[in-house]
């Protein structure tokens, strides 16, 4: 399924971006301006990804099964309210490695990929991305 994204942060030698899916950007945006912690964490998170560092207690793979390839989590207060966005992660023709925050999930409830998620993940990994110019 086709999507649009737009990019919200490049690294410093262009070879990655991070997108916002352009249907849920609303939600997004104002769920990381909703308080200054939320903020703050989604920089962190933003600044490892494009700086290609790996922390699995914060961005992590959610390929539950062949439906899901790409789908990953950015993980917000862990063992408090538990927030999740859902993203994709692709390459772009040029070769841009990009992942793109694809939907906003609150308060998940277990450790676990619930039956509830795994609609939502695999749906998420049907996804094609392309990154509409501003």
């Amino acid at each position: 399924m086709k999507r649009q994204c737009n990019i919200v942060a490049t690294s410093n030698d262009g070879r990655r971006h991070i997108c916002i899916d352009k249907i849920n950007k609303k939600e997004i945006l104002a769920y990381l301006t909703s308080s200054e912690r939320h903020l703050k964490k989604w920089r962190h998170i933003v600044e490892l990804l494009l700086g290609g560092h790996v922390n699995h207690k914060l961005y992590d793979k959610e390929e539950i099964n062949d439906k899901s390839k790409g789908v990953t989590a950015m993980k917000f207060f862990k063992g408090q309210e538990n927030d999740r966005i859902y993203c994709k992660e692709q390459r772009t023709k040029e070769g841009v490695f990009i992942i793109v925050a694809a939907h906003l999930y609150e308060k998940k409830k277990s450790q676990k990929v619930t039956k509830k998620e795994i609609p939502l993940i695999e749906k998420i990994g049907q996804y094609e991305y392309e990154i509409e110019k501003l």
